[in-house]
């Protein structure tokens, strides 16, 4: 089973997905490349932290979930909010559309966002993008914006209170793009697992957007998931001049780092398609086969490679429910 746990949409006019769009991933490319589900992202880009752009952010992250389930007319697709739905739907061959809310500016100062965002079948909330937030500190500030090196030092006191509301309606938090800082914070401060969902290894790659190996063993010793991905600048520095080139060889090289300095069960994949995600062997949802190929030419077997493609997601994924019931 493939779930990709980090998809970009187009937004305000996305196109029908079901048809051939010319995008990363859409229906018949899932398809094609054995995909059994995508977490589509209502991402919501920071601006600035007054009411009004606190509003709009929100009503965007609204309005996006709420496009995202519709993907699904529950026959030929099925939105899947649990684990155990997107197992159904995988062993009944049915596309699964699942969703999440990328950076906590949606969320303002309305922690009952939270939970509404969860009853509308979110998986996770990444908790920052590029600039800092009024949760947590950007691994990325944006000058432009008026951002320092830091504003919180890390997770605010919101934030910290906004981990703990995730913890209890069941939302994974997710530190991708957040500060080091930050991450290391919510990782000791979180009652369930936290997921770093599109990420890669500092050792391999120095880039503000990766993490180096304390991060990736903070992230084992709490029994969390990190996800590598498709991002050329976060796999290979570019040479002068030029962008960054990469290959799907270089995303199983990573991955490779990451299951040898934390051990496998705590590795994943996902691909930030259709959101600058995309390397030579593995441009589109229809080419996973490819980068399957790079695993096991790494002596990634069956049981490896299904861990790494939704095994290790899904158990972190049945924590944070097992953690929320538990509240």
């Amino acid at each position: 089973m493939i779930l990709d746990g980090h998809v970009d949409i187009p937004w305000p006019s996305p196109p029908d997905w079901t048809g051939d769009t010319g995008l990363c991933v859409d229906l018949g490319r899932m398809r094609a490349g054995g995909v059994a589900g995508s977490v589509f992202i209502a991402y919501v880009p920071q601006g600035p932290r007054d009411a009004p752009g606190l509003r709009g952010a929100s009503e965007r992250a609204l309005a996006m979930l709420r496009h995202i389930r519709a993907r699904a007319d529950g026959r030929t697709t099925r939105f899947c909010a649990t684990p155990g739905a997107f197992e159904d739907a995988a062993r009944a061959g049915i596309p699964a559309v699942l969703s999440a809310v990328e950076n906590g500016h949606a969320m303002g100062t309305d922690l009952g966002r939270l939970a509404q965002w969860r009853r509308l079948g979110a998986i996770y909330l990444t908790l920052t993008h590029d600039g800092h937030n009024l949760l947590a500190d950007s691994a990325r500030p944006r000058a432009n914006l008026g951002d320092g090196a830091e504003l919180h030092g890390g997770l605010s006191a919101l934030g910290r209170a906004a981990i703990a509301e995730m913890n209890r309606v069941g939302l994974m938090v997710d530190c991708s793009h957040v500060s080091r800082a930050g991450m290391m914070q919510a990782a000791a401060l979180s009652r369930t697992p936290i997921a770093v969902t599109h990420t890669c290894c500092a050792a391999l790659r120095a880039h503000p957007r990766n993490l180096d190996d304390a991060q990736l063993d903070a992230v084992r010793d709490v029994g969390g998931i990190v996800q590598v991905t498709a991002v050329a600048s976060f796999l290979r520095e570019a040479l002068p001049g030029a962008p960054a080139q990469a290959t799907a060889a270089d995303v199983a090289a990573h991955v490779d780092h990451a299951v040898r300095r934390i051990g496998l069960d705590h590795v994943g994949i996902s691909s930030d398609f259709d959101g600058g995600g995309g390397v030579r062997g593995w441009m589109h949802a229809g080419e996973w086969p490819g980068l399957l190929e790079e695993l096991r030419a790494l002596g990634y077997g069956p049981r490896e490679v299904a861990l790494l493609t939704a095994g290790n997601f899904l158990r972190v994924w049945r924590q944070v429910l097992r953690g929320a019931e538990g509240a």
